[in-house]
């Protein structure tokens, strides 16, 4: 019986190795062959043929048969050649044949049929998109080599393609024709069938909602269970497995394996989150309800709800462990998650954490490890285990990245010292710092920390990534006028603003390139037209290091401007149809300059602005944007400007908060007067041009707005943004009235117009432009 075992699994063993090989035949064939009595030869040559686009070198090489050494004919070596020749699937058949023996010399013959190349492939039964995309998937090239794994291949990528979009039933058939162009060449034509698109017609869940979280006590005594999840919860978490609705357009249902798992890990996960510990799927099936729809069970096992109970450190010699225990935040009894300790131990966004205490001290291999050391029926004891390390000083501090920004620019906000404690905070606030600039793109900022551990000291690398963040704006029309004379004029502007400039360079013709940069002032000009209807000029300049040691800013600025109805002097008195042409303009030039120095204290995320400003304004018959039309008027004004910033990103806050005090006030010219040079005024009696020869008054202004993280733990962020303002303008003297300049109005959007008094828009959608101001406010008033 066993010989007869044996003999069947020789059989199935060499029926086996034949279909491997196609078939085909491997038999050493030659005169003089004795395969009852193999004899030892030097291999003295060996030849192939057959080969058309294999190397024969690259043959001689896989084969493992190497000229001058002995083999056994017949033997074991050339059965193994066969045998690696094959495992390169390059050919249909291969044998090894004996050309000539000379004495103890053997010439041998390697003889192939190789496989087809691909000539071409095509498409049939799909859109010419879709083909574009497989094309792009399966990547085929012409000469490789078609056999039925390269086909096998490519109905797998077409089969995966469909089935990510839906088309569970996809059939595809390949057709193989011989090229008339290619020798040995094959044409692949794949029909496509991808059937009907399958969708999700529902998802049952079971085992959800069936554990008592808590007992609400109705009317009558009734009571009423809470579940921990109810079933449509975990459908919505479900986030890209959904069922089949008529109303879900944004969504298309359909099933896919990879991300189905992603969503009931997201459940799991969601289930520790509020302290079901030992929540998990138990099963998860598919079934079909037709050829166009599917279903899924999930069913799930919530177990019960646990709760921190004692919280020990083990390992902390720097700090107490109250204080830790206050860092940490956890109170016994809490409702148990993981990843909530994990946050507080490691990286809390929204506060400090038991490793910021540390790594902000220099304590730079600080590690804690929570562990459950107690399991009670619905309450868990954690002990954290904590590595506190050495401390470690700063070594060197490099930069690298930076093409166009000077280094000194980049060296003046990193918070980070030679010979201080490494400090974590102080890392995260350089890469604020730098974010704010405006110069490098924030997704490229990185860090490399290089330890030193015998020296104790760590290398800090700064990597930047320089982006454009100059801009020059030209824009050209015909139009203007059509006023007496004036048929048309040229409308433009033109706007130059550079952010990263160099005063120091200005001169030095080689720094042009095309401008002088890298010092990280901010110079910007710029000049609109449209004709004699409105010219505008502006100019600032910015440096916000005086003198390179501190960041104490110097700001200049200087602006003139001219607003009338269309008529030039030229023309002013020109009788046109009749009636004489009158103009009417508005003048206003002006300058300002101020002082910036970045506080220390309360913390070093306040700034101080105060500063002077000045403008002239000439008006003639112009009444539309003041309470007086004709004269001139005088604004001199001290600005103080107290503000801190510390939101986490100057383009995208995702945390902390804005808030801004704005006082601007000129002197008290008319109590000035009376008080100290005993001059009389008739309020009553005085002229436009008297009550605001020197405009007066005084005015403050409050914002703020913070910014709060309302799903701060998920990849996408959704930040709330909260604001609240406060502005007030007043008068020293209530008889000379309200000043005409620097005013509050609210309404609308103001999408347009030039606001060049002082005015300050607050817009408020839903209404017209200015229209919640009292109208003696907006109109002009000419007695």
């Amino acid at each position: 019986m066993k010989n007869v075992f044996l003999l069947r699994m020789l059989f199935l063993f060499a029926c086996t190795f034949l279909m491997h090989y196609n078939g085909q035949s491997q038999t050493l064939v030659g005169e003089g062959l004795d395969y009852a009595n193999p004899k030892k030869y030097r291999l003295a040559g060996i030849t192939v043929s057959g080969a058309v686009y294999t190397d024969v070198q690259a043959i001689k090489l896989f084969s493992g048969l190497v000229e001058g050494k002995e083999i056994m004919v017949p033997g074991d070596q050339i059965t193994e050649a066969i045998r690696k020749l094959w495992k390169q699937r390059l050919f249909s058949d291969i044998s090894v044949n004996v050309a000539e023996f000379r004495g103890d010399d053997v010439y041998l013959v390697i003889a192939v049929k190789e496989s087809p190349r691909l000539d071409k492939f095509s498409f049939e039964g799909i859109r010419k998109s879709e083909a574009d995309n497989l094309r792009e998937k399966m990547d085929l090239r012409t000469g490789t080599v078609c056999n039925q794994n390269m086909k096998n291949n490519a109905v797998t990528v077409i089969n995966e393609y469909y089935t990510e979009k839906g088309f569970f039933n996809c059939k595809v058939n390949v057709k193989e024709e011989k090229s008339q162009l290619m020798q040995n060449g094959s044409i692949l034509i794949f029909e496509i069938d991808r059937g009907d698109r399958v969708k999700i017609e529902e998802i049952v869940v079971t085992g959800a909602g069936g554990v008592l979280v808590e007992k609400r006590t109705l009317p009558f005594g009734k009571m009423k269970m809470k579940p921990a999840m109810s079933e449509a919860k975990v459908k919505r978490m479900l986030k890209n497995t959904k069922e089949v609705k008529w109303w879900r357009f944004w969504k298309q249902s359909k099933y896919m394996e990879k991300e189905f798992g992603e969503d009931q890990q997201k459940i799991i996960a969601k289930y520790n989150k509020i302290g079901f510990r030992n929540a998990k799927i138990i099963s998860d099936s598919v079934y079909v309800i037709n050829d166009e729809r599917i279903g899924i069970r999930l069913n799930i096992e919530e177990d019960k709800k646990f709760y921190f109970r004692n919280i020990t450190f083990v390992g902390n010699t720097k700090y107490r462990t109250s204080q830790l225990d206050s860092v940490l935040g956890i109170q016994k009894g809490d409702m148990y998650n993981l990843e909530l300790l994990q946050s507080r131990l490691s990286y809390n966004p929204a506060g400090r954490d038991v490793s910021s205490l540390y790594t902000d001290d220099g304590y730079l291999s600080f590690n804690a490890q929570p562990v459950e050391t107690l399991v009670e029926p619905d309450s868990i004891d954690i002990e954290v285990r904590m590595y506190e390390g050495k401390q470690y000083r700063v070594g060197r501090v490099l930069v690298i990245g930076n093409t166009k920004t000077n280094d000194h620019v980049i060296y003046r906000e990193i918070r980070t010292r030679p010979g201080e404690l490494f400090n974590r905070s102080d890392i995260i606030r350089t890469q604020r710092e730098l974010a704010a600039l405006g110069y490098f793109n924030p997704e490229a900022f990185d860090i490399q920390i290089n330890q030193r551990n015998e020296e104790g000291l760590v290398d800090l690398t700064y990597v930047v990534e320089e982006k454009p963040n100059d801009q020059i704006q030209l824009s050209g029309g015909w139009g203007g006028g059509q006023v007496g004379s004036n048929r048309g004029r040229v409308v433009g502007s033109l706007s130059l603003s550079f952010s990263n400039f160099s005063m120091r360079n200005f001169f030095k013709k080689e720094a042009w390139s095309p401008l002088p940069t890298g010092d990280g002032q901010r110079l910007s000009i710029s000049a609109t037209s449209n004709g004699v209807y409105f010219q505008s000029y502006n100019m600032s300049f910015t440096e916000p290091w005086l003198g390179g040691k501190k960041a104490n800013s110097l700001s200049l600025s200087a602006w003139h401007s001219i607003q009338s109805n269309g008529v030039t002097k030229r023309q002013d008195g020109e009788i046109v149809n009749g009636f004489p042409l009158a103009r009417k303009d508005l003048t206003i030039s002006g300058g300002a300059i101020s002082f910036g120095k970045r506080l220390q204290k309360p913390d070093d995320y306040f700034v101080l602005q105060a500063g002077v400003s000045f403008q002239h304004y000439e008006l003639n018959d112009y009444g539309v944007l003041f309470k007086f039309s004709n004269g001139r008027s005088n604004n001199l004004a001290g600005n103080v400007t107290l503000s801190r910033n510390s939101t986490s990103d100057p383009i995208y806050p995702k945390w902390g908060s804005q808030i801004t005090f704005t006082t601007k006030a000129t002197l008290p010219y008319t109590f000035l007067g009376s008080k100290l040079f005993g001059k009389e005024y008739d309020f009553a009696n005085m002229t436009d041009q008297q009550r605001y020869d020197w405009v007066e008054y005084y005015k403050f202004k409050i914002t703020a707005q913070w910014f709060t993280p309302l799903n701060k733990h998920k990849e996408r962020n959704f930040v709330l943004n909260s604001k609240v303002g406060l502005g007030f303008l007043g008068t020293y003297n209530p008889q000379l009235g309200e000043s005409p300049f620097e005013r509050y109005y609210l309404g609308g959007v103001f999408l347009s117009g030039f606001l060049l008094d002082g005015r300050e828009i607050v817009n408020l959608r839903g209404y017209d432009d200015l229209s919640l101001t009292a109208p003696s406010d907006v109109r002009a008033v000419n007695n």
